[in-house]
């Protein structure tokens, strides 16, 4: 909530997106409390007994019939089965793009899609907007590219959601050592009457046991939507929790090859009175609503994109990292073309089964010959780097 403030101001009472949803009785209560004015809330602090309570495969915030719904909507998205991470990796110049710009705006980020567009493909800043808001989506780009780099080594464990912390929260709090650290100092919610946890030791012990409560949760989507409650409920950092949660949520569903959730159409002042339900009242149907009406929106949308480009070239799939090395390499250093086709045929050489070498070679040829501004960040590149090999290689 304190990062969300600097851009958005108070909470407005007005329920954009609430009838499109379809809230439930029981939500439709939730927001009207959460919504009340501030001095007619009740103040209340964090209650490790709303995680204790919980337990893996047990209990279940998403219902049976939900649950089904959800992960075949996921997986009708993405298609067949396939090894973790290969659907975000199809997906990913939308994905980066998707949810860098939903993310960001659910913290009152005011850039445009568009903008989002231009900034994460080319890295062109926005004049007049602040550098906060420039370096928010960059981080949410970085951090994306993390999960998905790492399908199958990231997890519910210190080193993804630590990772994940310094990445989204990069250059960005006023304390740089806090960055990827459990907080150590308390901290206020903007527009709420809930106190987190104090206290170093608490704070670390929360943590450890959230972290294995989600370990322990078998079912994709129940897991995400644990993270997406626990983590802001919990606030183990000093700014940044919600993002990590909405990012933390995609391990699961990365994992699984299922469909991502990029809060396509969720509206901000809605998603932030679900989390306050979380909050204040520890009741999550709120947020449950909420969550399964985004990842319903989400997986109409992937299925569509997935449509339009097509079945994935499975050679393409198989030596995706070593051409996104190679075609790298070659701007970084950078080569002209006739120092392009020596790299390119030695690293085939020496990294490709020979069955493989000539569909490689003509591969990561042709991805260099495509190389242009819009699509450089699929290889690591920075503008400054583009800039620099495209005088190279033009002439």
């Amino acid at each position: 909530m304190r990062g969300a403030a600097r851009f958005s101001g108070a909470i407005g009472l007005s329920r954009p997106g609430a009838a499109d949803i379809g809230l439930s009785v029981q939500s439709e209560e939730i927001l009207a409390r959460v919504q009340r004015p501030l001095p007619r809330r009740t103040p209340v602090g964090y209650d490790r007994a709303f995680l204790d309570d919980y337990r893996p495969n047990d209990t279940f915030y998403l219902p049976s019939d939900l649950r089904s719904e959800l992960r075949a909507a996921g997986q009708a998205a993405a298609g067949v089965d396939q090894p973790a991470g290969t659907y975000a990796r199809q997906i990913l110049d939308r994905l980066l793009i998707d949810l860098s710009w939903n993310s960001s705006r659910l913290e009152g980020n005011t850039y445009s899609l568009l903008e989002t567009e231009r900034l994460v493909a080319a890295g062109e800043v926005v004049v007049g907007k602040d550098a906060f808001e420039a370096q928010m989506i960059l981080n949410h780009k970085a951090a994306i590219e993390f999960l998905v780099d790492s399908a199958s080594d990231i997890g519910f464990n210190r080193y993804t959601v630590l990772n994940l912390h310094a990445l989204l929260s990069d250059n960005l709090l006023s304390d740089p050592t806090a960055s990827g650290r459990l907080r150590r100092i308390a901290v206020g919610i903007g527009h709420s009457v809930f106190h987190p946890p104090e206290g170093p030791q608490r704070i670390e012990e929360c943590f450890r046991q959230l972290l294995d409560t989600a370990s322990a949760i078998v079912d994709p989507l129940e897991r995400a939507f644990f993270a997406m409650a626990h983590f802001p409920y919990q606030q183990p950092f000093e700014d940044v929790n919600k993002r990590v949660s909405r990012l933390a949520a995609h391990i699961p569903l990365i994992k699984g090859n299922l469909c991502p959730l990029s809060f396509v159409d969720v509206s901000q002042v809605l998603y932030t009175s679900a989390t306050l339900g979380v909050y204040e009242l520890r009741q999550v149907a709120l947020l449950r609503d909420v969550f399964a009406w985004a990842y319903r929106r989400s997986c109409a949308r992937y299925s569509a994109v997935r449509q339009s480009l097509g079945e994935p070239d499975p050679f393409r799939l198989r030596y995706r990292d070593l051409l996104m090395q190679v075609v790298g390499e070659i701007v970084r250093r950078p080569m002209d073309k006739r120092q392009a086709i020596a790299f390119i045929h030695e690293q085939s050489q020496a990294r490709v089964p020979e069955a493989d070498r000539a569909r490689f070679t003509e591969l990561a040829e042709t991805e260099a010959l495509s190389l242009h501004e819009g699509n450089m960040a699929r290889y690591r590149v920075r503008p400054s780097e583009y800039g620099a090999w495209r005088a190279v290689w033009d002439h």
